[in-house]
């Protein structure tokens, strides 16, 4: 381990650290607040993939598909293999493809944010962001499919019920620091 000339911790290896779990997890915020703790770069999947493509997550859904819009999300986490040490928020469907959870583990640790879907739907503040949530009944069922997944992904489950973002962030952050991930 040796620190780079911008501060940052940098590992020998790929090493990075995915955070999944449903849409207004708080993934974003989690990689944002441990970034800045622990002076580790943070990127988003959904913004990555919103540069690649030039549209924004709503239209790539709109113009061209959710199979589209997962293929840029696959570019993406490819794109991120000639990085280090970094957090990575990613989107909530990131695990519908089993090539992109390959791809996170071939690359890091995979950390779930494990919550209820009306903590998700109350976090959500920007809908319009969100193309692939729809009604509340659809919502439901989307949580109750992708469960499973992020289950089955995860190298590590953090209960984030009835927590604040900051109590989130400490006990992730001693949580990742405890196993030398950060």
């Amino acid at each position: 381990m040796e620190f780079d000339d911008t501060r940052y911790i940098v590992h020998d290896n790929c090493d990075h650290i995915f955070f999944v779990g449903f849409l207004g997890a708080g993934k974003s915020t989690l990689a944002r607040n441990l970034g800045e703790l622990f002076h580790r770069r943070y990127v988003d999947t959904d913004r990555l993939a919103e540069r690649i493509a030039g549209k924004e997550l709503g239209e790539m859904f709109a113009l061209a598909g959710e199979e589209y819009f997962r293929d840029v999300e696959t570019q993406v986490l490819r794109n991120l293999r000639s990085k280090k040490s970094l957090l990575v928020s990613c989107g909530g469907g990131i695990v519908e493809r089993a090539q992109n959870v390959e791809l996170m583990h071939e690359m890091g640790t995979i950390v779930y944010l494990d919550g209820d879907l009306t903590d998700s739907l109350r976090q959500i503040q920007r809908l319009d962001r969100r193309p692939d949530l729809g009604t509340a009944d659809h919502a439901r069922r989307l949580f109750e499919h992708r469960k499973p997944l992020y289950e089955h992904a995860a190298d590590i489950t953090i209960d984030i019920r009835e927590k604040t973002f900051q109590q989130v962030a400490l006990d992730s952050g001693k949580l990742l620091w405890e196993r030398g991930l950060l």
